[in-house]
């Protein structure tokens, strides 16, 4: 009796180790297989050093490109007007700019919505009142929103850098639907969203060629921004601390060899009563 039931877990055994080996083959095999995107190379980004900041000439030039070319499918919701003061416009620029569009705002005393111009308190517009209008817009794909673009996908920065400037013509037995173009950064090469980006495609104001690549690096650095808008802030707060404590190191360590040295430099004798 023990020795047949001795086989039968051996059995079991070498069959549940031969499945579990199928499963890990497989499972590895389609992993290598369903890796058809090219993945974004490494950019040196200065805004990411420890002690570098964000330039805002190129945040304000990134919002120019936003304004004129994203902002027609892609919404910024976790933006607000006042949040860009001092970052790329002055306060009068930017309630100017909020003035010329129109927000819907209320309900009024007799309980009815109304429209007003938008002030500094308020969001971005978004480009469609909802999901189910952008969808209808786009052949059934949604524009996701920017605001955390770059902190949703691996290594952001590059990913969206590569993204923009990576559009071109699919190589041979790669079919194309229909409404989508090729790119290989982004998964399964085929995209929804067009080129948005040419040579030229906005002049800047203060004179900077408007090439792809410039167009790209600066409305990733506006990404990126939107994404930690607090981050200049943090590394500065970050650099107090970091004083704060070392100076109470060097007070803590001067304070216990004051306290402490008499006690740790006095010789005592004991000597044999007579």
């Amino acid at each position: 009796m023990a020795s047949r039931l001795r086989s039968v877990v051996n059995r079991n055994g070498k069959t549940a180790f031969a499945a579990a080996v199928a499963a890990t083959s497989s499972a590895t095999a389609v992993t290598f297989l369903s890796d058809d995107v090219v993945h974004a190379p490494a950019f040196s980004w200065e805004h990411l050093g420890v002690f570098s900041s964000y330039d805002c000439a190129a945040l304000r030039r990134g919002f120019q490109v936003y304004r004129q070319v994203c902002a027609t499918c892609h919404s910024l919701e976790r933006i607000h007007y006042r949040e860009l003061v001092g970052v790329t416009h002055t306060t009068d620029e930017l309630i100017e700019m909020a003035s010329e569009v129109d927000v819907v705002d209320g309900p009024n005393d007799e309980g009815e919505m109304f429209e007003r111009p938008a002030k500094l308190t308020d969001t971005l517009p978004s480009p469609y009142q909802n999901d189910e209008q952008g969808r209808a817009a786009n052949g059934g794909a949604l524009p996701p929103d920017l605001s955390l673009m770059v902190k949703a996908r691996h290594n952001g920065q590059d990913y969206l850098f590569s993204l923009l400037t990576g559009y071109c013509e699919p190589p041979a037995g790669k079919p194309m639907m229909a409404g989508l173009y090729y790119n290989p950064y982004f998964p399964g090469g085929a995209i929804a969203m067009p080129p948005p980006l040419s040579d030229g495609g906005v002049e800047y104001e203060d004179g900077t060629p408007s090439t792809i690549s410039q167009q790209a690096k600066d409305v990733v650095q506006f990404l990126n921004w939107c994404a930690e808008p607090e981050a200049d802030t943090r590394k500065k707060d970050g650099g107090t601390y970091l004083a704060v404590i070392a100076f109470t190191m060097l007070a803590t360590g001067y304070y216990k060899r004051f306290t402490w040295a008499p006690y740790k430099t006095r010789a005592i004798s004991y000597l044999k009563p007579n």
